[in-house]
C-alpha cells in the first residue's frame, strides 16, 4: 500500500525545536516503562531517517489492529503537515522497529486506505475521541498506519 496522503494548507502548529527533542526522549523512556503515554497505550516507533539513514525514535500512541498488528495515526496534533516519522515509513516501511513494555519487534508499515482506513477511524476516534478533534483541525485526511510484526 502507497504512502500518498498529502500535506494541508491550514492546521495547529507543529511543536519542534530542542524543547520539543527533550519531551520526546522523556516520554520514550516512560513508553519503554510503562507502555502508556498521555493517557492511552503507546509504543516506541524507530525508523530510519529518508534522508540522514540515521534511526530516529518517536513515542507514538497506538491501537491494537485485528490480526495481532498495531494501528497508529499520522497527526502531529493536527498540524498541517503530516509529522516526519511518516516520510521515514514511506521511505523505509520494511525497516521498522516497536518497543513496549519491555518487548521488540520488527514490522512493517502500510497505509490504510479506503474501507478499511475508515473502519479503522471509527475504532480510533471512538476509542480516543481527541484524534476526531485532530482532525478537525486540518484539511489533511491524517494518514493511518499497520505495524505488521515480520
Amino acid at each position: 500500500m502507497s504512502f500518498d496522503t498529502r500535506n494541508g494548507t491550514r492546521g495547529a502548529r507543529q511543536p519542534g525545536g530542542k524543547f520539543m527533542l527533550w519531551v520526546n526522549r522523556m516520554m520514550v523512556k516512560r513508553v519503554r516503562k510503562s507502555g502508556r503515554a498521555a493517557g492511552f497505550d503507546a509504543l516506541v516507533l524507530t525508523t530510519v531517517g529518508r534522508k540522514s539513514g540515521i534511526a530516529r525514535e518517536t513515542p507514538v500512541g497506538y491501537f491494537p489492529g485485528d490480526d495481532g498488528s498495531f494501528l497508529i495515526v499520522a497527526s502531529a496534533a493536527g498540524a498541517a503537515r503530516n509529522p516526519s516519522w511518516y516520510y521515514n515509513l514511506a521511505a523505509h516501511p520494511d525497516q521498522v522497529r516497536i518497543e513496549t513494555r519491555g518487548r521488540r519487534l520488527s514490522v512493517t508499515a502500510q497505509e490504510l486506505h479506503g474501507s478499511a482506513r475508515d473502519e479503522a477511524w471509527r475504532r480510533i476516534t471512538t476509542a480516543v475521541p481527541r484524534f476526531a478533534d485532530y482532525q478537525k483541525k486540518t484539511d489533511r485526511e491524517l494518514p493511518i498506519i499497520r505495524l505488521v510484526p515480520s
